[in-house]
């Protein structure tokens, strides 16, 4: 009788003797990379406008709030095809891989830089007003240090512990 022949799943190799776990992760380089730039864009974009619109407050707070509400009431894949669009009319014949990636990874990043903006404004709010913040502005230190050096390790710490 001939040996029984394993499926490849179980064999880890596909026909021709290829690793299947690392074709796979050969194929993901790409999706994870956008991922992640899309991810970290989203973030950066969210976390500023948020510590900006819970600090100052104001019109500029109801400015970056509207345009948070305005963005939500469209899909995510209108706002891609929005800027894809307004990608091709610019770069036109010239777009390569790496602008195509770009465009994708800013994309990405302008749909869902939301969520990042209006929990951190919310944190903002509770953070601007305690002593430590009043001490600050009182012995004169400029808002964007108070910003970095105070707030925003604050907020963050209680993002993540969330």
């Amino acid at each position: 009788m001939g040996e029984r022949r394993r499926p490849a799943i179980l064999a880890r190799t596909d026909d021709q003797g290829r690793d299947v776990f690392s074709t796979i992760l050969y194929g993901s380089r790409l999706s994870l990379a956008v991922g992640m730039l899309s991810v970290a864009f989203a973030a950066a974009l969210g976390i500023a406008l948020g510590l900006i619109a819970g600090y100052v407050g104001g019109s500029l707070d109801a400015l970056i709030m509207r345009a948070a509400d305005v963005q939500l009431t469209f899909p995510a894949i209108l706002i891609a095809l929005l800027i894809d669009g307004t990608a091709r009319a610019l770069f036109g014949q010239y777009r390569d891989e790496s602008t195509t990636i770009w465009v994708l990874v800013l994309s990405i990043g302008l749909s869902f830089w939301v969520q990042y903006a209006r929990t951190v404004r919310g944190l903002t709010f509770v953070e601007r007003n305690k002593d430590y913040v009043l001490a600050a502005r009182l012995i004169g230190i400029r808002p964007g240090l108070i910003l970095m050096r105070h707030i925003l390790p604050n907020v963050i710490g209680r993002c993540s512990s969330s």
